[in-house]
């Protein structure tokens, strides 16, 4: 079992930084295309985006094809967010929602109900009674949703789901396999994103969250689907107060620094 997980963290690892080498050989549509400002004003890639994207899609996909289909799902919605609704100063649910009662469809809206669509689809297959589905489109889609909300600074997108990732690994079977398929994505783009070398975007963050939503999925049953539902609604209802702790590491090592 811990080669089997070892296989899936290795897959994944290896197709991601594969992924980013080819893309940035190719660079389709030539390297500017692919550079963006961060938050602190440098210019930093976009390649470990997509890259996790298809790394954790295939490393997930070899474990339950469910999970991989769900993981490219939310990851062509959060890219779809990142070339679409590149520039648009709205953030969280509730200003998408509110320009959705106003007749605008937004990037955002677009990345929330497709997201939840392929969560929901996902969960019917990953599970067997009605209520477990729903839990699990809930719990997959949620977590994709959280875990981009952490990605407010360099790494914290990665370093989440390694952190929530790892308890996984001592579960038995797919739970175990798909949270090191997370894991193994994850840790592939983490230098180069801490390093402020790469940004891994909207739809490397969605992708992470659903590949790790999906092994949440595979290792608890209804009670466990249902504690994880209701503290990760709580934290989109909540965004900016689940975003800010993220955002804060960073500042309390600057200051430490000075």
């Amino acid at each position: 079992m811990i080669t089997r997980r070892g296989g899936s963290f290795g897959l994944a690892a290896a197709a991601t930084r594969a992924g980013i080498a080819a893309l940035r050989a190719k660079a389709p549509g030539g390297p500017v295309r692919w550079e963006r400002r961060n938050y602190a004003g440098r210019t930093v890639e976009l390649y470990a985006g997509p890259a996790a994207v298809a790394g954790a899609a295939l490393g997930a996909g070899r474990v339950r094809p469910a999970a991989g289909f769900v993981v490219l799902a939310a990851g062509a919605c959060g890219a779809y967010d990142d070339v679409v609704g590149a520039g648009d100063p709205r953030r969280g649910f509730r200003e998408h929602l509110s320009a959705l009662r106003k007749g605008e469809v937004t990037s955002g809206a677009v990345k929330l109900f497709g997201i939840s669509a392929a969560g929901l689809v996902a969960g019917a297959l990953l599970k067997e009674r009605l209520p477990d589905k729903v839990l699990a489109g809930v719990v997959i889609a949620g977590t994709a949703h959280f875990v981009n909300l952490v990605d407010v600074r360099p790494g914290r997108a990665a370093g989440a789901v390694l952190v929530l990732g790892a308890p996984g690994l001592l579960r038995q079977g797919a739970a175990g396999e798909l949270a090191a398929a997370a894991m193994g994505a994850a840790a592939a783009v983490l230098p180069d994103d801490l390093g402020e070398r790469a940004m891994i975007g909207d739809s490397g963050a969605h992708a992470l969250g659903a590949a790790l939503g999906a092994a949440i999925v595979a290792g608890n049953g209804r009670a466990g689907l249902l504690a994880h539902a209701a503290a990760l609604v709580a934290a989109t209802v909540y965004g900016e107060r689940a975003s800010d702790p993220a955002r804060s590491i960073g500042a309390r090592k600057s200051a430490c620094a000075l």
